[in-house]
């Protein structure tokens, strides 16, 4: 068994925020790079965690004989490149979502990780929250029945300010946008949950706030991206679904409240799961929701608890455990495989909202 895994992060917003601190409260993990695009940020961060390397070359955290395992939390369009190079150099990954610009990109990381042999991940956190694997369990012994419909509301106003900077989350083509940054995650779920994945989508796209200032420049900036994103889809059959339906109403701009709700509705009741996995049940005939206990598990300090923290810090021993024991698979967790799954379906709804019609995957 491994003694020590050695962790080499790239990007310094989510993985500053959530995945360093959650990676130190386990026993047998050690940061031991980190890498930013701006210099100034990997060594604010290196040293808030005493961490001894730090670089604006992602290339010497993936070159490092030390690391282990690959982190990167960089914009979409830069994963590709980092992860074959991960790859090449023998490296476990973790790489946020959506792993790819495309399905192209997608399948060739997936081929070449699995040529290697390596564990390879994306990072769908949700999947462990306590609550949400209670709902699975909820869900396959057939509590409520087979599936006709589930719907995903994502409502977070904090790009609802058009005095934000213009940033990468701007540009369609560094990936940025709602589809990709919340999408991949509501259809990661409808996947996990059902147990099949969806086989026709139509979406419509929308950029409420057009234009944004250029921090650097100061002059005003087109954005290209989609601040909100509206999904109907149907499931493929499978042993919890039959001709099933769902709809996907994604907001960054719409106030008051997050709020980060999946429903599944049944022909022997209901099911709906909240953003820190509280579960929620109804039975066919009745007339009220009844709450349904389940542990949670703690959050990183100092951040909003939006529920994708606590995930991971049940993620990331699980990580650490794995490498250790030589395991390319871990239970629950989002297979490059099941990144491109979703890829599929986000270039598809990228393409409905583009030819304002149904695509079939």
């Amino acid at each position: 068994m491994k003694e020590k895994v050695g962790i080499g992060i790239i990007g310094t917003g989510f993985a500053r925020k959530v995945q360093i601190p959650s990676f130190l409260e386990c026993e047998n993990a050690e940061i031991v790079s980190v890498a930013s695009g701006r210099l100034e940020n990997a060594e604010s961060a290196a040293k808030e965690f005493n961490v001894k390397h730090f670089t604006d070359d992602w290339r010497e955290t993936v070159n490092r004989e030390d690391v282990d395992l690959v982190c990167i939390t960089t914009p979409p369009d830069t994963h590709f490149e980092m992860t074959l190079a991960a790859i090449e150099n023998g490296k476990h990954i973790l790489c946020e979502k959506p792993m790819a610009m495309s399905v192209e990109e997608a399948e060739e990381m997936t081929a070449k990780a699995m040529e290697k042999k390596v564990l390879a991940l994306v990072d769908h956190e949700l999947r462990f929250q306590s609550g949400r694997q209670k709902a699975l369990q909820i869900l396959r012994d057939g509590e409520i029945g087979k599936i006709r419909h589930a719907k995903y509301n994502f409502r977070n106003a904090s790009r609802g300010d058009a005095n934000l900077p213009w940033t990468w989350w701007s540009s369609e083509t560094h990936g940025g946008g709602a589809l990709g940054a919340i999408g991949s995650h509501i259809i990661d779920s409808f996947n996990f949950f059902l147990d099949t994945e969806i086989s026709e989508v139509f979406c419509q796209l929308q950029t409420h706030i057009k234009q944004r200032k250029d921090e650097k420049t100061g002059e005003m900036r087109d954005v290209s991206s989609d601040d909100e994103a509206n999904l109907i889809v149907r499931f493929a059959d499978g042993d919890l679904t039959t001709d099933a339906t769902g709809i996907v109403s994604i907001s960054m701009v719409e106030y008051p409240n997050y709020k980060n709700l999946i429903e599944f509705f049944g022909d022997e009741g209901a099911l709906r799961v909240g953003y820190l996995g509280d579960i929620e049940i109804a039975k066919k005939g009745e007339n009220n929701w009844t709450k349904f206990e389940a542990e949670t598990a703690k959050a990183p300090k100092g951040i909003f608890d939006s529920g994708f923290p606590r995930g991971f810090m049940a993620f990331a021993p699980k990580i650490i455990e794995a490498i250790q024991t030589g395991k390319t698979e871990i239970e629950h967790a989002a297979t490059f495989e099941d990144g491109l799954k979703v890829q599929k379906v986000i270039d598809a709804a990228h393409e409905s909202n583009a030819k304002k019609c149904v695509i079939k995957i």
